[in-house]
């Protein structure tokens, strides 16, 4: 039966900063490589068959250093901007609480938690609401990812809060307003044993 973890990558740089990130390619903070060491630490014993990571270094970061740690650096590692952050538009590199000083923190909260609300464009006329990620990430994890699942591979993801919370959502038959309660720690594996037809036979998330 195969075995999919889901790690969002360890604190990043802007994350200690309380900054709006999404597709801005920061590093992992000192504290970020420890919880990446952490949550290999946790995954050892565990044997995987491939990687999947984003096209963003915090990531990737989060995945190498899982690797090294479990003493598989050897796996094949495909990595994709389909499993990106989702993109904050013109919130990008602002303080969260600077920014609800100035929209106001009804108007931020609806930005952040809402799932089909995107915030404002950036200069180049872009943001994703959860919705769209979702759109983005899903056909992805569908076509890629599923298949080697459904070969009975275990199956690493090392991606992004949002991202993540798409597949989760995706995973578990979350509503709407269930996946917007969701909150996925920084360098914390959720894994998911599953059946052949990849429904969950056990979940758990390892801290």
């Amino acid at each position: 039966m195969p075995t999919l973890v889901l790690i969002r990558h360890g604190q990043s740089l802007w994350n200690l900063e309380n900054k709006f990130t999404g597709w801005v390619d920061v590093p992992l903070t000192e504290q970020g490589e420890k919880e990446a060491k952490r949550a290999g630490d946790h995954l050892k014993g565990m044997k995987f068959d491939i990687c999947f990571t984003s096209d963003l270094q915090r990531a990737q970061k989060t995945l190498a250093i899982v690797l090294q740690e479990i003493g598989q650096t050897g796996l094949p590692i495909i990595k994709d901007k389909a499993l990106n952050e989702r993109h904050y538009g013109a919130l990008q590199g602002l303080n969260k609480a600077q920014t609800a000083e100035k929209y106001g923190e009804d108007q931020v909260k609806i930005w952040r938690r809402s799932y089909d609300v995107p915030p404002p464009k950036d200069d180049s006329g872009f943001s994703e609401s959860l919705k769209d990620t979702a759109t983005r990430t899903l056909p992805y994890f569908d076509s890629v990812i599923v298949p080697y699942l459904k070969q009975g591979k275990n199956v690493l993801v090392a991606a992004h809060g949002n991202s993540l919370r798409s597949i989760v959502m995706h995973l578990e038959h979350l509503t709407k307003e269930q996946v917007l309660e969701l909150n996925l720690d920084t360098g914390v594996p959720r894994v998911y044993e599953l059946d052949k037809d990849l429904k969950i036979l056990s979940s758990k998330d390892l801290k």
